[in-house]
């Protein structure tokens, strides 16, 4: 017994110290900072939603527009985090600060929905992205079987699982790797439009506000859609503990990363429309491999290649710092116990990692790309604009807490107005019972909360369940973060 429990106390130093190793960095600077961000929000969105804003908003100059927008709302947004991350020096992002500001109720409702429903939602779309690329070339000429494609994204998936469930390393490595191709394919496609316009293919600019729809409700998920492309700007204040100089790195890193992946959309954006009349824009499955088709001729099939290995560098970032979340609402008492363990050899955080691809797997067999991202964004600026409204709290009730950066606070009121229109208008204007559904799931989470979180009522067989699940997995617990 004494052999016993000196062994588990050796292994739990070991994996604390192991821990430290899961960490993205030990002290990230601006220009890891900027990486970080512009890494994680260029992912699959910019290869997938510009038909569906154009779509939604009903011409090039609008769609344009939107495009402009959402980057400047991301911007407002980053820069309101940002002092949130000079005030609560703390890792974990919107739910820390929930968790700090509003209490442990809210943070547990947003730590329930977000590792059960939201982060499982994005890396399914990302990996379903993954799949229509992957298997398109496959199918020239006509658009790919849905089985195929929710078929692929699952053995994407699975494939992710065991690369960051066997090695960190390995996973860091391919993160890398994958960012050269994204930035690569991108560059292709903004040189390719500016080559098109430079010859005169501006017919998709003539007129290019015309038939541009004027609703409030299509507007609103045109947002959600090009939002979806910037989804990531909130990632470095999901690090904030690991970061050098926050209150100097966290604001810099914002204001040069954000301003620099919007221009980057709006020149690829251009260059679709260069190529593309929005009616074949429309039309096309895969807008980015319609472009190569067009563009590079017998040479598409390298845009096929660069988007899919863009987008499965994308989902094995969202994979790896996925866990994140879940070890800290574990560590915090708001998640099981299983959660917040790590695997004894690969000092992997296994558990998590296994649970967000169970359900990610299950969001994939039960939706497609578009209706993933609307539900996805509805939640997420759900939870945005509550974190907001904390700021405006702390700036307004205890402006005396030390910040080293202040944003003017028109800027957070503007993001909070953003949030709750994305959340109303897509309700008001077009209803539908997806929705409520969705509310009544954030809100299931109090059936968890009061007995398991409030009065701490933990079920005998639960304990004996963690205890099998411990030896099957072979995970142990990791020290408290001692800061």
């Amino acid at each position: 017994s004494i052999m016993k429990k000196r062994k588990t106390t050796e292994s739990s130093t070991d994996l604390s110290e192991g821990r430290e190793n899961l960490r993205l960095k030990q002290e990230v600077g601006l220009i890891s900072g900027v990486s970080l961000i512009a890494g994680t929000m260029i992912g699959s969105g910019i290869f997938m939603s510009p038909e569906w804003v154009l779509y939604y908003m009903g011409s090039p100059a609008s769609s344009l527009l939107i495009w402009a927008s959402c980057g400047i709302l991301a911007m407002f947004g980053a820069l309101s985090y940002a002092e949130l991350g000079t005030i609560i020096k703390e890792s974990g992002g919107e739910y820390i600060y929930i968790l700090r500001i509003f209490g442990s109720f809210p943070a547990f409702l947003f730590a329930y929905s977000s590792v059960i429903l939201v982060r499982p939602a994005g890396l399914a779309a990302v990996c379903l992205s993954f799949a229509e690329y992957a298997v398109a070339a496959f199918y020239p000429g006509c658009s790919s079987p849905q089985i195929v494609i929710k078929f692929t994204a699952a053995a994407c998936i699975l494939l992710l699982t065991i690369i960051n469930c066997l090695n960190v390393r390995l996973a860091t490595s391919i993160m890398n790797i994958f960012t050269a191709a994204k930035l690569l394919a991108l560059l292709v496609v903004v040189v390719g439009g500016l080559v098109l316009l430079a010859k005169g293919q501006t017919q998709s600019f003539q007129n290019a506000f015309e038939n541009t729809t004027a609703g409030i409700g299509p507007i609103g998920v045109a947002f959600y859609q090009g939002l979806w492309s910037y989804d990531g700007w909130n990632n470095l204040n999901y690090v904030t503990e690991e970061l050098k100089k926050p209150e100097v790195t966290l604001p810099r890193a914002v204001m040069i990363a954000i301003p620099l992946v919007t221009c980057l959309y709006l020149l690829v954006n251009v260059s679709y429309f260069a190529a593309m009349t929005p009616s074949e824009l429309l039309a096309s499955g895969a807008v980015a491999v319609t472009w190569g088709d067009k563009v590079l001729g017998s040479w598409a099939w390298l845009i096929s290649l660069s988007v899919a290995l863009s987008t499965f560098g994308s989902s094995n970032g969202t994979f790896f710092s996925g866990g994140r979340l879940c070890y800290i609402a574990a560590r915090e008492g708001h998640m099981p116990d299983i959660l917040s363990m790590a695997h004894v050899r690969c000092l992997t955080p296994s558990p998590a990692l296994i649970f967000t691809s169970a359900m990610s797997l299950v969001m994939i067999l039960s939706g497609n790309f578009t209706t993933i991202v609307n539900f996805f964004s509805f939640i997420a600026w759900f939870f945005y604009g509550m974190t907001i409204l904390g700021l405006l709290y702390l700036k307004i009730k205890k402006p005396e807490l030390p910040r080293s950066y202040k944003v003017p606070i028109i800027i957070p009121i503007i993001v909070l107005m953003a949030a709750v229109y994305l959340v109303l208008a897509p309700i008001i204007d077009q209803p539908q019972i997806e929705f409520l559904y969705i509310v009544l799931f954030i809100f299931s989470g109090i059936i968890f909360y009061f007995p398991l979180v409030r009065f701490k009522c933990h079920p005998r067989f639960l304990q004996r369940v963690t205890l099998h699940l411990q030896l099957f997995l072979e995970v142990a617990p990791t020290a408290k973060n001692a800061n």
